[in-house]
């Protein structure tokens, strides 16, 4: 899709999100700053979009793995209409709308993206859904298909099935015909997990919850897809099916990093795959693009449809970030500038 979003008449200062040191949330303010000028191989965008994750504001605190420079402005899953291009790029022109995963930059009006790391928005794609299926959905695609290799027919149980990346495994595994269970706590929650496509949801707060999943899938699952962690390590590996692959996406529940006896995956002759987005966009970008070009396609075709959970406008970014750390919350926050 092409188009053009007004130019404002200061072309040399833009509202940015952002702050001087990591460390604490508050410390970020929305402010004036330079507007940034794309160098070789970059793209400037005008910001229509950014979605939001549980990682942004970890890296805010600096607590995530990697520290990025500062000043520092949080969002890294945008979508934009592109205002000028940099020296040496030939894959896109000014008009175009394009996203992207990076990190940060997105709360803001203005983003400069790397050429090699933005896709084209597909026509009909509003720009608030496209932003709301970059890292959660690259991030499901890749751990079920790249490192899972699910085929359609198998069976996947996904913990933390209502979260943003677990709500992203379901739809995309069941869009696949395989045959999914999700894991939930609220009677909300599961709703929404089986209105994205699961057959069988089960509440795992209930101690018994393995025999609900066992009447249903006697022999075991083929897949488990792992995003929380903590007390439901365990148990999820030891309900894998024979030759099935545990894959470890994250950490969510809080708990710390769980363990498992060496035994298990002998008796499974099972496999525990990690799943790190992060290292798939350093080492292979051009599969990050061929996955997100996938998604979008599937989005703007309807075959999955991302959650959203609220909208806020850049002036409300303060209200947005605590929105995402809303342990109720359901679906995807986003910024609009």
């Amino acid at each position: 899709m092409t188009g053009r979003k007004p130019r404002r008449a200061d072309l040399t200062a833009m509202r940015a999100y952002c702050c001087e040191t990591l460390g604490r949330i508050a410390d970020f303010t929305l402010r004036e700053v330079p507007e940034p000028c794309p160098g070789p191989d970059e793209l400037r965008v005008a910001v229509e979009a950014t979605a939001l994750g549980f990682v942004d504001p970890l890296v805010m605190r600096g607590l995530y793995q990697v520290k990025p420079p500062v000043p520092f402005v949080p969002g890294g899953e945008i979508v934009g209409i592109i205002e000028e291009v940099g020296e040496g790029v030939s894959s896109f022109v000014p008009g175009q709308r394009i996203a992207c995963w990076q990190f940060g930059g997105g709360l803001a009006e203005t983003a400069v993206v790397a050429a090699d790391r933005a896709v084209p928005v597909p026509d009909g794609l509003k720009p608030i859904k496209a932003s709301a299926l970059l890292l959660d959905y690259l991030t499901a695609y890749y751990g079920l298909f790249d490192r899972g290799a699910l085929r359609p027919g198998q069976s996947v149980l996904v913990t933390g099935a209502s979260g943003g990346v677990g709500s992203a495994a379901v739809q995309l595994a069941s869009a696949s015909a395989a045959e999914v269970v999700g894991l939930a706590s609220s009677d909300e929650k599961r709703a929404m997990v089986a209105a994205l496509g699961a057959s069988l949801v089960i509440d795992y707060r209930d101690e018994n919850w393995r025999e609900a999943l066992k009447a249903a899938f006697p022999a075991g699952v083929d897949r488990v897809f792992d995003p929380v962690g903590g007390a439901l390590f365990e148990p999820s590996f030891r309900s894998l099916a024979k030759r099935g692959r545990h894959l470890v996406v994250g950490f969510a529940s809080g708990d710390g990093i769980p363990s498992l006896p060496a035994n298990l995956p002998l008796l499974k002759s099972g496999e525990l795959v990690g799943v790190d987005a992060r290292y798939l966009s350093e080492s292979d970008p051009a599969r990050v693009r061929e996955i997100l070009a996938i998604v979008l396609a599937m989005g703007q075709s309807g075959r999955i449809d991302p959650p959203i959970a609220d909208v806020f406008a850049l002036e409300d970014v303060r209200e947005a970030i605590s929105c995402v750390s809303a342990s109720d919350r359901l679906g995807k926050v986003v910024v609009t500038p």
